[in-house]
């Protein structure tokens, strides 16, 4: 009865567009009182689910993502990657993704990256001759490399649940990160193939404006060697080194970009606050619901249904991705995390395959998750933000999904591409 009032409450609920946090919740209330349990357990399972010293961090990191973004980074990341590739054919899709992976290193969050730069990128993409929903799906898609991407709030909080090293796992995020990037830029060039005639360059830049962009932009380039060059330098942890991003921020945008006022700065704690406390309620909920999957016994049982369906490393690794994909269309990767750590840990652990690996691969999957229909947080943020219509831009956006799922089985077979860089440190 565990199982039914878990994952089939789940569903039930999910499929009456109740919120995910909302059906995790109610559906692990619902199992734990037909355990027979006290439900006074409830809210102190909650807290000692968000109560974890590395979880300060998200907050700091959504913080710093919000200062950069009012602080004009954006827009001069912009400026730099035009400048650099802009002129190539098809030079625009580079500049999406190169600041993409630029602005992932500031803001942790997928969304987060869409909302910053999907304003700018989308307008000038379609002023150049590029389809606009297909310059939608390719922001949309590029902003999932925000989650891998060092520092990132899905790794936080999966080395969190799995208790790694959030510093290593930051460090395995880095060259996956650039991988994913460079098969968008693939998907990107075979989604203009029939409309380069369309498509105007953006005229080459002299090495002197291309110098005068990369001062202009130097400050919010250095976000990320300070925050990874505190955590490897061994000056502080990733904690500590997201509040020191924020000080950083604060410096940046009120005396050297000059464009955070004193009157924007209430406004900016508050959209940080209702982000963070979107992803803790999201986390305290999915905390009782991995709390009953594993004392009911549940997370063993489906362990070993998983190990039984076959001995095969490389079949149970398929199997698995698949289950991440299909997944990441109805739910997130903090509230997954919750749900299949504690079924599939063991399960890694049985078959040798190691944890930074697993992370990697797992959140790059619903990085795919952020753009496939019909859940997609990325395209809904990217039509917002952009005034396009949704049917419209899930038309043009399948490359950018096949992508994805390619990207995230190379990753998956091929474990020292996230490893590589963790091993050349001797972490």
């Amino acid at each position: 009865m565990t199982t039914f009032f878990l994952f089939g409450g789940f569903l039930i609920l999910v499929l009456m567009n109740i919120p995910i946090a909302a059906s995790m919740g109610l559906a692990s209330v619902a199992a734990i009182a037909s355990e027979g349990m006290p439900l006074t357990s409830v809210p102190n399972i909650m807290y000692a689910s968000i109560s974890k010293n590395v979880l300060l961090a998200i907050p700091y990191f959504v913080l710093t993502g919000v200062l950069m973004d009012y602080a004009g980074i954006s827009k001069r990341l912009i400026r730099l990657a035009e400048v650099c590739v802009g002129h190539i054919r098809g030079g625009l899709a580079i500049v999406v993704v190169v600041v993409a992976c630029f602005f992932a290193a500031i803001s942790g969050s997928g969304p987060a990256t869409v909302a910053a730069l999907g304003g700018i990128l989308i307008p000038a993409m379609k002023k150049n001759g590029y389809d606009e929903n297909m310059a939608g799906a390719l922001v949309a898609a590029a902003g999932g490399i925000g989650v891998i991407i060092p520092p990132s709030i899905a790794f936080v909080i999966f080395a969190m649940l799995a208790g790694i090293s959030v510093g290593k796992l930051f460090m395995a995020g880095v060259v996956p990160g650039i991988f994913l990037g460079f098969c968008y830029i693939l998907a990107s060039f075979w989604s203009i193939r029939k409309d380069k005639d369309k498509i105007k360059n953006v005229e080459k830049a002299s090495w002197k404006e291309r110098a005068v962009a990369f001062k202009d932009a130097i400050w919010g380039l250095l976000t990320p060697v300070i925050i990874l060059g505190g955590i490897y330098g061994g000056i502080f942890t990733p904690t500590e080194a997201a509040g020191v991003a924020v000080v950083y921020s604060l410096i940046v945008g009120v005396f050297i970009y000059k464009e955070i006022k004193l009157k924007t700065l209430w406004k900016m704690f508050v959209d940080s606050a209702e982000v963070s406390a979107v992803v803790m309620f999201i986390l305290a909920s999915a905390g009782i619901f991995g709390w009953i999957l594993t004392t009911s016994g549940v997370a063993s049982d489906l362990s070993e249904l998983v190990m039984s369906i076959s001995d095969n490393k490389y079949v149970i690794l398929f199997l698995i991705n698949i289950l991440f994909l299909i997944a990441g269309c109805f739910i997130e990767a903090n509230s997954a995390f919750c749900i299949f750590l504690p079924i599939l840990l063991p399960v890694m652990n049985e078959i040798g395959y190691d944890y930074y690996a697993f992370g990697v691969f797992m959140v790059t999957s619903f990085a795919v998750g952020f753009i496939t229909p019909p859940v997609g947080a990325n395209l809904y943020v990217a039509c917002k933000v952009a005034g396009l219509q949704i049917t419209g831009i899930c038309k043009k956006v399948m490359p950018f999904v096949i992508a994805g799922a390619l990207a995230t089985l190379v990753l998956t077979y091929v474990p020292e591409i996230a490893l590589f860089l963790p091993n050349v440190l001797g972490m």
